[in-house]
């Protein structure tokens, strides 16, 4: 303890409680150890409280501030027992024992004047607007400001202020909001109150997410969260914060595990109080969005009966708002379902709830369900209002409200008018975003007003209807325009350092060695990545790659020049093929999504089967009846429609691994494949580049890729050839930035639970598809000739993340993977063949597809050729 401390008086530990933690319980702690007087008893026993409050201890903390308050009370100090009171009695409201604590702090402000009734007030105000009463909560906090301010009593004022701040943004106020926020900022600032600094960065995310700018409030939370645990405390509130931003930016299977494990943590000390009620219904909310509705229902109800237990009305509703979501989710239905649901719409809707329009859209579903159009129309037109209120990422849901009070008038303009509204409203959301992670995820804000308009089209069997609203909202994470994350050296440094860690996981890996520091380290740096790249945002202009902004089908037709397109569109979990031959437009439904993907499953099995070069009597023949049972799953009756031209494939997110070439109608003509039509039309209007520069990079351990790169070589003599070590991703990123062709032939991983984090194997370790994020233009053409380089991962309905979202928006318009393991020694001829009639000028589509009929008769090479695809142009 220095000098200027020890003449201060034990009086610093309560400031120093709330600033430095640690610091404050091992100084009282010592304090305690020697001979103190009752006074000075008394305050370090508070501070121990305060600090053990904070961590969520709440019964340890209750019991010091009873033996601070006896302390006190012996001491005779009028003021001290106020203060020591008004601890208690925010320590007990917050552990869920809100009358008991307003009592105690009702007796703290009749035992206190001035600044010291300023003091008591700020924490009754705190503890009335965690219970949810915000106009009392205004007036404590009112007046407390006013005492403080006058009493030049910078560090409570800020507190105040700070409280105030969050009555004023639960209200909506965010002018009134953001002016105390920044006195609070100075205020701490000025004296030095770290932790409360480290609160207000905190409370900068929630400003940002009320803005619907969710990049800005990720890197606050992460921002707080370094400096809370460089202050060595636990804060509850920002894993429910950060659920709250994961949830917006459709992250929910992250928000799950990120509020359940703070949760299970949290649990663990036995807590009952106000923030285990939060946790929990944070908890419900992830698992609500995830789709599990059991958890969600489980979770809700505990956090429902906390909330009731402690007097929280307007949480409780929340929370029963949840639980009637998880049962509709779940298949409930009937009139006593529509009328809890519309109850708590209404309680929702007078509590200024960020729930309330959620809650009004459940209530019209569920009152449409029941017959009642009356009183479907009151709640989706309450839902309706908010499509120009509230944060941004809510406006779609706003205008889906909104096209379905349309709809249920029969107006069939206005509902679709509405439709384009709101997925205009999601692509502004959509552009605010820069990391392709976010846009896949946050186009999920359209697919219902997408999906509402397709409807009518299925209804009216109008081909042209359907084919327009199929490619309004498709693969809009890909029609936005590019945004590349500015040079970040901390970004390149950790991608390098996982690679190194990568790298020497798989040697501890291979020597049989305890693994589990580099795996905690190698989650460290992912984490890190991750967080980085979310946190860029994006001021994107509205140019014409704006997914509202889309090809029309007549231009879309024009486009396709000699091509026949088939596009296919999951609607209701069923598959409906598009056909367009000529200037014909016509649909046809095929059947469910499910048969599809269970053939498409056992299609993959059987090319992955050969690839190991082992192929069973009767192989060809098995491959050639496994294709025709997917052309009927997939085309249906639409097969018929096609002949000897070439196809474009447009297939919906859950079927872009289809091996094509297998379908018997597809075997013959050259096929591609393209996440939309209009985007396969941009990838034909970019030019080349002007110096058209071959690269060839081959990674280490491929049997045959030295071979297959030394004889590609030939046909481009003048190619930058990276192999022998010279593979490494420094290397490589440069060679295929710009490049006009790249060809990579190297061993890779997709990883589905992250699918960004798919990496090609080089010389110095995996080289992910964040790697090749940071590139300033990718190849326009691009190679990758072994693995699951086709694979991505469905987002949604229509978005995908993979190669395609990484190498798309940054200029590759044709690319050629497979999309399963392949045979490495068949596929070094069949890709010599290929770029031989590239090199010749043909397209992708037809130089695979006459690479592929020179294969023979031989099942291995046949299963490796039909594995390939030809993504883009």
């Amino acid at each position: 303890m220095s000098d200027g401390r020890r003449q201060e008086g034990p009086e610093y530990l309560l400031p120093l409680a709330v600033s430095r933690p640690s610091e404050a319980f091992a100084a009282a702690g010592a304090l305690l150890e020697g001979t103190p007087d009752p006074r000075s008893a008394s305050i370090a026993h508070q501070a121990r409280a305060i600090v053990l409050r904070d961590s969520g201890h709440q019964a340890e903390a209750v019991t010091e501030l009873r033996l601070a308050l006896r302390l006190a009370k012996s001491s005779a100090e009028l003021r001290r027992v106020a203060d020591v009171q008004a601890t208690l009695g925010l320590t007990l409201g917050l552990g869920g024992r809100p009358k008991e604590g307003l009592s105690a702090l009702d007796q703290a402000v009749g035992n206190s004047r001035g600044v010291a009734a300023g003091r008591v007030l700020t924490r009754r105000g705190y503890l009335l607007r965690v219970l949810g009463r915000y106009d009392d909560a205004l007036a404590d906090l009112r007046q407390a400001i006013t005492l403080l301010h006058r009493g030049h009593d910078q560090i409570w004022e800020a507190r105040a202020r700070t409280h105030r701040f969050l009555v004023y943004s639960a209200l909506g106020q965010a002018a009134h909001a953001d002016r105390d926020l920044v006195v609070a900022e100075r205020l701490s600032a000025a004296t030095g109150q770290v932790l409360e600094s480290a609160m207000l960065v905190h409370n900068r995310a929630d400003v940002a997410f009320q803005a619907g700018d969710l990049p800005a409030a990720l890197g606050f939370l992460d921002a707080a969260a370094a400096r809370y645990a460089a202050l060595q405390t636990e804060w509850p509130s920002l894993a429910i914060d950060r659920c709250a931003v994961l949830l917006a930016a459709g992250l929910a299977t992250e928000a799950v595990t990120t509020t359940e494990q703070v949760l299970q943590d949290h649990l663990r000390r036995g807590s009952k109080g106000t923030e285990t009620a939060e946790l929990l219904f944070a908890a419900a909310q992830a698992a609500l969005a995830a789709g599990r509705s059991d958890l969600a229902e489980e979770r809700a109800a505990a956090a429902g009966e906390l909330f009731r237990r402690h007097g929280r009305h307007g949480w409780l509703a929340r929370a029963m708002y949840v639980m009637v979501q998880a049962q509709y989710d779940a298949g409930r239905r009937g009139a006593r379902l529509s009328t809890t649901a519309a109850r708590l719409a209404d309680q929702l809707d007078e509590l200024n709830s960020s729930d309330a329009p959620a809650a009004h859209l459940l209530a019209g579903h569920l009152l449409a369900a029941d017959g009642r159009k009356d009183a479907t129309d009151r709640h989706l037109a309450r839902a309706a209002r908010f499509r120009h209120r509230g944060p941004t990422f809510g406006h779609a849901a706003g205008w889906l409200a909104h096209a379905l009070r349309a709809e249920g008038r029969g107006a069939t303009a206005a509902t679709l008018i509405a439709c384009r509204r709101g997925l205009e409203a999601a692509a502004d959301h959509q552009r605010s975003l820069a990391a392709p992670e976010l846009r896949a995820h946050a186009a999920g804000y359209g697919v219902e007003l997408a999906a509402l308009a397709q409807r009518h089209a299925v209804r009216r069997n109008d081909a042209r209807m359907l084919l327009h609203w199929s490619e309004q909202w498709r693969a809009s994470a890909l029609a936005l325009p590019p945004v590349r994350p500015p040079d970040d050296p901390e970004l390149a440094a950790d991608l390098a350092a996982l690679r190194n860690v990568v790298r020497r996981l798989d040697a501890t890996l291979v020597a049989d060695r305890d693994t589990d520091r580099l795996q905690v380290e190698r989650s460290r740096l992912e984490s890190s990545i991750r967080a980085r790249t979310r946190r860029h945002g994006s001021q994107g202009s509205g140019d014409a790659a704006d997914p509202h902004r889309r090809d029309d089908v007549s231009t879309v037709i024009d486009g396709l020049g000699e091509h026949r397109l088939v596009e296919i569109t999951a609607l209701d979990d069923v598959l409906y093929a598009i056909t367009v031959v000529g200037r014909r437009v016509r649909m046809y439904p095929i059947g469910p999504v499910g048969a599809a993907v269970r053939e498409l499953e056992l299609a993959l099995f059987m090319l992955r089967r050969l690839a190991h070069g082992r192929a069973p009597a009767g192989a060809l023949e098995r491959l050639d009846a496994a294709g025709l049972r997917l052309q009927e799953v997939l085309l249906g009756p639409a097969a018929a429609d096609l002949d000897d031209a070439p196809v474009l494939i447009v297939p919906p997110a859950a079927l872009h691994a289809v091996p094509w070439a297998m379908l018997p109608a597809l075997r013959s003509v050259p096929v591609v494949v393209a996440p939309s039509a209009s985007i396969w039309l941009r990838a034909g209007r970019m030019p080349a580049p002007r110096h058209r520069r071959v690269a060839l990079v081959v990674g280490p351990g491929l049997d045959g890729g030295k071979d297959e790169t030394r004889r590609i070589g030939r046909v481009y003599p003048d190619a930058v050839v990276l192999t022998d070590g010279a593979a490494t991703a420094d290397n490589t990123l440069a060679a295929l930035d710009g490049a006009w062709t790249a060809h990579i032939a190297a061993h890779g991983l997709f990883r589905r639970d992250n699918p960004l984090f798919s990496a090609i194997e080089l010389d110095d370790g995996p080289l992910t598809l964040y790697d090749l994020g940071r590139l300033r233009r990718a190849p326009q053409r691009l190679v990758l000739s072994s693995c699951e380089s086709g694979v991505a991962a469905p987002i949604g309905t229509d978005e995908l993340l993979g190669a395609v979202s990484a190498l798309v928006p940054l200029g590759t318009a044709s690319l050629l993977a497979t999309v399963v393991p392949v045979n490495d020694t068949t596929t070094a001829a069949l890709m010599v063949d290929f770029h031989q009639r590239l090199r010749a000028r043909a397209s992708f589509g037809v130089a695979l597809h006459e690479a592929r009929t020179g294969v023979g008769d031989d099942p291995v090479a046949v299963a490796t050729a039909l594995s390939f695809v030809a993504l883009g142009r």
